[in-house]
């Protein structure tokens, strides 16, 4: 007998966590909104406060470039290069200090090393390659009653909760990095800036959050889809 993967029980497992991703997704935008119509104090828009806070780091080999969208600022290691969104980049906003400092975390962690985010990156390939392979596990061993096969399955596909696990620990020391940039260099000197940038930067480790529940609570869900199979056999 055939069990659908996705169906009633499937929302059941997944509201915890779609409530908080909604709640994550609300306190992003509200916290972002907010905080990017203040000005800061310093007067320097993203791209500015990252080549001004990159040059006191020694980040010289660092590439600054735009990136599109909203909210798309990231640092890859690969290339050590920092993307930053036309919004961030080219407005003096409270906001734009606390994401592109966050990013420049990121970037600090790469040039010291930082275990936790080599680590990170290490497990990317293993994490592609086992999500990918882990639907096909699991949807032929489902289709095909073969619970060891379902079961390989899922510990390929925990590679995702895995990462969502291992991501965490990385974006806060990041968003921590970042306070301290901010701070140490004069670029965020008064209490509203230190609570705006708080605001933005907490919002986005709940993101975090949402995604290692959503990672488990499916790992959780598909594993009861192979229990529940064998209860019918």
């Amino acid at each position: 007998m055939f069990f659908p993967v996705f169906n009633l029980n499937y929302l059941v497992y997944m509201l915890p966590a779609l409530i908080l991703s909604a709640i994550a997704q609300f306190y992003v935008n509200a916290s972002y909104s907010r905080w990017s119509q203040v000005p800061n104090r310093s007067g320097l828009n993203g791209a500015q406060a990252a080549q001004r806070l990159a040059d006191r780091m020694g980040l010289y080999g660092m590439q600054l470039k735009g990136t599109p969208g909203k909210l798309t600022d990231h640092y890859d290691p690969s290339k050590n290069v920092l993307s930053l969104s036309q919004d961030i980049a080219q407005t003096a906003s409270v906001a734009s200090l606390a994401i592109t400092a966050h990013e420049l975390g990121h970037a600090q962690q790469d040039q010291e090393d930082y275990l936790p985010m080599r680590l990170r990156t290490a497990i990317v390939p293993v994490v592609n390659i086992g999500t990918t392979v882990g639907w096909i596990l699991l949807l032929l061993g489902l289709l095909l009653q073969f619970s060891d096969l379902a079961w390989l399955g899922i510990i390929a596909f925990s590679a995702g909760a895995i990462f969502s696990i291992a991501t965490l620990p990385v974006e806060l020391n990041a968003s921590r990095r970042a306070r301290q940039l901010l701070k140490t260099n004069g670029l965020v000197t008064t209490e509203e800036e230190e609570k705006g940038v708080s605001q933005v930067l907490n919002a986005a480790a709940l993101t975090y959050v949402a995604a290692i529940a959503t990672s488990v609570l499916q790992l959780m869900y598909f594993a009861s889809l192979i229990g529940g199979g064998r209860r019918r056999q």
